[in-house]
């Protein structure tokens, strides 16, 4: 395994910048309620409201990018720093079911153990999550970008879901986060085979 850090150690290191110093985002860490597919809080008592300080920068970008070109409009984090420990709870929480495709690997290591990985969604003037087409965690296809284009000619996604999809893809990818095929709310800050390789793994 590369270099590693443990949770309790995050907030003494200079790599790392509390999501409470971000402005004009909102925070709503889904994996501190019981409000995700697990149903329960798998942070406390870790604060885990964390980005590493290149993400933070990134993100710092993309809240530039959408004040501009949607006045009153924000983003709402629903998950950053996601320690190593927790994303093994999560994968023994999966398995033996057909949802494990939603994970990455502990073994591998997830792109949010580095602090380097943001779920994310877009609020509009009054404080409302745009309609996406599914909630944060529906591990279901229609969470797929790869298959909107299909899901639209179905009729199970809208117009204005989509493009609403690609709002927060479009102010993400400007800032240089990648999105993946199978979750609209996930994003990694660069390419996660240089991520894994370059930053510290936090447990």
């Amino acid at each position: 395994m590369n270099r590693t850090i443990r949770s309790e150690e995050v907030p003494d290191s200079p790599d790392y910048r509390h999501l409470s110093g971000i402005a004009g985002i909102g925070v709503d860490l889904r994996y501190a309620t019981p409000d995700n597919f697990v149903g329960r809080d798998l942070y406390s008592p870790l604060d885990c409201a964390w980005l590493h300080r290149d993400a933070a920068a990134a993100l710092e970008r993309a809240v530039a990018w959408l004040a501009e070109r949607k006045p009153g409009y924000s983003f709402l984090i629903l998950d950053a720093l996601r320690p190593h420990r927790v994303q093994e709870q999560l994968w023994e929480a999966l398995q033996g079911t057909d949802l494990l495709m939603y994970l990455a690997d502990p073994a591998k290591g997830s792109i949010h153990s580095f602090g380097m990985a943001l779920d994310i969604t877009i609020l509009d003037p009054e404080g409302r999550e745009l309609d996406m087409g599914t909630g944060f965690d529906d591990l279901t296809e229609r969470s797929h970008p790869a298959l909107e284009k299909e899901l639209l000619a179905r009729g199970e996604l809208t117009a204005q879901q989509v493009a609403n999809r690609q709002l927060l893809r479009d102010a993400m990818s400007h800032a240089g986060f990648v999105g993946i095929n199978s979750e609209w709310w996930h994003f990694d800050c660069g390419d996660r085979v240089q991520v894994r390789a370059r930053y510290t793994r936090v447990l």
